[in-house]
């Protein structure tokens, strides 16, 4: 009887901690559009992976009106299980109990699942909904947010963190987030801010509303902050599985790879049917990339901001690589704060995590302006130069078209210790552009001239033959290889495979001082 007693309670504690809030806060969020956080946690995870921990744990908290009888679980689902059969670690804010605030115990319950996936070397994904620090239970709340942060900070470069903001997440609960590697965002149910509308507006008197201070598309395309936006809980859940497929474990296994039906020695036509002949017409990089990757797949990170770059992960020969790519389709492929910023950070979370990174160069510079230059696009551009030059991982450069100035050392340039560097015949490798440097060289020779426009044609040609020829930097080795484009995906592939046991070490440090 004493066993069967136990039992029971077993059994009617599970059903408390499995309603969370209770049937009218479950049914309050499906209304609002959202799932809950046992629902998302079902969709995130392969079909019965789930391996719940402190499954009963309550808040011994019962002051300012905290409810006489605790939730079981106390706002948290949290534990592990598997995505494509590969182990992760995860925890889920459940918005139907005190609105997903964090307290003590809760934050325990974060804190126990960070440690073992640090301990086992597994990725930890957030799903927050979170309406911040849980007021009542004072310095016990912020104490638990510190806690967190540390962990935040120590796994960086050791074990991939993902965020989903799934709902609110305000004030000190907004830099977990800010910690980890990739941040989604749910269009039109979540917002980040450090403070919100009403607090500005009895600062500042500026009226702003959440979605506007805050939302999914302010912080992918306004702020940077944020890396996807998702219009619901389903694709967001369905991008986190993606992106998982293309990055490891930890910082000591190598960049997962696929079987792939697409043949290796595939020629890459499409490029030359891409690039226009003009050299200063634009067109879109991402056209290239996917010609390039296995099955013409390409999984683009931070789309709506610094669009002069594109950033993201394909396979080739069905290994995980990063791509990172100038985009003359916006800014004509200039580099500007935003698109440094966005290319450095890319960079890094690759290197940390041992995925090669080929780039395909088409850059005429930095963009220039007082808006840049105020606002430090020296030290911005800078950020991108430091985390090429850092990079250790294989690193394979394509100069498609445009390679000019200091632009041409930042983007992965033989200089920086890029292994293998290709150009097309086409490429143009130079100071400036021809028609610049021509006006500044033969200034007086120009003005002088019968006909200056004829003249000035002779030059260029001249220059751009003398100087921007990517047979220039062949000669020189700076260039590996000038190839044509149908030959892209093989030679790329066998580069790849030709470095698959690269090691190359940095002098010993503690750590570098990053232009922040």
């Amino acid at each position: 009887m004493k066993y069967e007693s136990r039992f029971k309670e077993l059994k009617e504690r599970e059903r408390k901690a499995l309603l969370g809030g209770g049937e009218r806060r479950i049914a309050r969020q499906h209304e609002s559009g959202k799932l809950t956080a046992r629902e998302r946690i079902d969709l995130l995870l392969d079909p019965n992976s789930f391996q719940e921990l402190d499954k009963l744990v309550v808040s011994k908290r019962t002051d300012f009106g905290i409810e006489a009888e605790p939730s079981v679980g106390d706002g948290v689902v949290a534990g592990f299980g598997t995505i494509e059969g590969r182990t992760v670690y995860l925890f889920a804010q459940d918005f139907t109990v005190s609105g997903g605030s964090l307290s003590a115990a809760n934050a325990r319950k974060i804190v126990k699942i960070m440690d073992l996936a640090m301990k086992v070397g597994a990725p930890i994904v957030s799903l927050n909904d979170s309406g911040g620090a849980r007021i009542q239970e004072g310095v016990r709340s912020l104490g638990g947010y510190a806690d967190i942060f540390l962990r935040n900070t120590l796994a960086s470069g050791v074990i991939p963190q993902i965020s989903a903001i799934m709902g609110p997440c305000a004030g000190g609960a907004v830099y977990s987030p800010a910690l980890t590697d990739f941040i989604f965002m749910v269009q039109d149910s979540s917002y980040m801010f450090v403070t919100g509308p009403d607090v500005i507006k009895a600062v500042t008197h500026e009226e702003v509303t959440k979605e506007e201070l805050g939302g999914a598309m302010t912080h992918n395309k306004t702020s940077g902050v944020a890396h996807f936006a998702a219009p619901d809980d389903r694709a967001c859940i369905a991008m986190i599985r993606e992106l998982m497929g293309y990055i490891p474990s930890n910082n000591l296994e190598d960049a997962p790879s696929q079987p792939s039906d697409d043949p290796i020695d595939r020629e890459t036509t499409g490029i030359q049917e891409i690039l226009p002949d003009n050299p200063n017409q634009p067109y879109d990089c991402k056209k290239i990339i996917k010609e390039v990757a296995d099955g013409h797949r390409f999984f683009e990170v931070q789309p709506h901001f610094g669009k002069s770059i594109v950033v993201g992960f394909a396979r080739l020969g069905g290994q995980s690589v990063g791509v990172v790519a100038n985009q003359p389709g916006h800014l004509a492929g200039a580099l500007d704060i935003d698109s440094s910023t966005k290319g450095a950070r890319f960079v890094r979370f690759c290197d940390a995590f041992n995925i090669p990174l080929v780039t395909f160069e088409d850059v005429p510079g930095f963009l220039p302006g007082t808006r840049q230059e105020f606002g430090g696009i020296i030290r911005h551009g800078a950020k991108l130069l430091y985390a090429y030059s850092e990079a250790t991982v294989p690193k394979l450069t394509v100069i498609v078209r445009k390679a000019y100035g200091g632009a041409y050392c930042v983007m992965a340039s033989k200089h920086l210790r890029t292994d293998i560097n290709f150009a097309y015949p086409t490429a143009e490798i130079a100071v400036m552009g021809s028609e610049g440097a021509v006006n500044i060289l033969f200034r007086r020779e120009l003005g002088e001239a019968a006909d200056p426009d004829a003249r000035r044609k002779e030059l260029i040609d001249e220059y751009q033959e003398k100087f921007a020829s990517p047979f220039i930097a062949a000669e020189e080795g700076y260039v590996d290889e000038v190839i044509e484009p149908k030959d892209t995906r093989a030679k790329l592939i066998r580069a790849l495979r030709m470095l698959a046991n690269k090691r190359e070490d940095m002098p010993p440090k503690k750590h570098g001082n990053m232009p922040l």
